[in-house]
């Protein structure tokens, strides 16, 4: 797993901001009820883009729901996703939820079909966002790259120490097997300390992108752990700065500039 319960994105809230967040419950294509964290970009920033985040293993605890906000505050329209509306339903994510047997149930098609919903709620909305993007942590940074071959009309994805090479829990394939399929720009952040992702595998996985035409780049902060960006790892602070510095020039560079 990425971050502990009580952590904190590392990105200080802008004071005086008039981003506001709701809670929703949104409908997948199977009729499944899931939870969605809504976070209303700041009025004098918006920027055009559109966001779906994708979280960690645990689902949408709270980091989700404050990593939304500090999205919406820098002007970016967000919707932080739970996994789990088919087999949790609609209960909290807290210290309580034994997430590994939902995490197993996964599907990778059942997660693309809510992430369809969470950008169909972000479309349906009055003056929507004219870019959309994922950006997801850990197990949700692999499913953020996997969104780039499933048509969504995305106009780029974000994976946070997202296996590239690591096939799905339902046997579905790898983001590096479906690289020849992505659409939009990827943009890759890793640890370089991360025992869980190896360089062999990021390596291999530029390489397929080049080779398939996908605009990307990916960044490795040497000695960084898994889980870096996170609010207690101090030492750590600045890869926390650059790595949401460059999320939101990725965003911007591919939002149209008269948004």
């Amino acid at each position: 797993m990425c971050f502990d319960l009580d952590s904190q994105p590392p990105i200080q809230p802008l004071h005086g901001s008039d981003a506001h967040g709701e809670l929703l419950t949104l409908t997948s294509a199977d009729g499944t009820r899931f939870a969605a964290y809504r976070a209303h970009a700041d009025s004098t920033r918006r920027t055009g883009a559109g966001i779906v985040i994708l979280p960690d293993v645990r689902g949408l605890y709270q980091f989700y729901k404050d990593l939304a906000m500090r999205f919406a505050e820098a002007g970016v329209e967000a919707i932080a996703i739970d996994y789990f509306g088919r087999t949790a339903g609609l209960t909290a994510r807290d210290d309580a939820f034994e997430f590994w047997p939902h995490v197993q149930q996964t599907k990778a098609a059942q997660i693309r079909d809510d992430v369809a919903a969470a950008l169909a709620q972000l479309r349906s909305e009055p003056n929507p966002p004219v870019a959309y993007f994922t950006v997801g942590f850990c197990f949700g940074g692999g499913n953020s790259f996997q969104q780039a071959a499933n048509n969504l009309g995305l106009a780029g994805v974000i994976g946070f120490y997202g296996p590239p090479a690591r096939e799905g829990r339902d046997g579905s394939p790898s983001p590096l097997a479906r690289a020849g399929q992505m659409k939009g720009a990827v943009l890759g952040l890793f640890g370089g300390a991360d025992e869980s992702i190896s360089a062999a595998d990021i390596q291999r996985f530029d390489a397929a992108l080049t080779q398939a035409g996908v605009e990307h780049e990916f960044i490795t902060y040497p000695g960084a752990p898994h889980s870096f960006f996170d609010r207690k790892y101090e030492q750590f602070a600045s890869e926390s700065a650059d790595s949401w510095a460059r999320t939101l020039a990725f965003i911007a560079a591919h939002t149209p500039a008269d948004a």
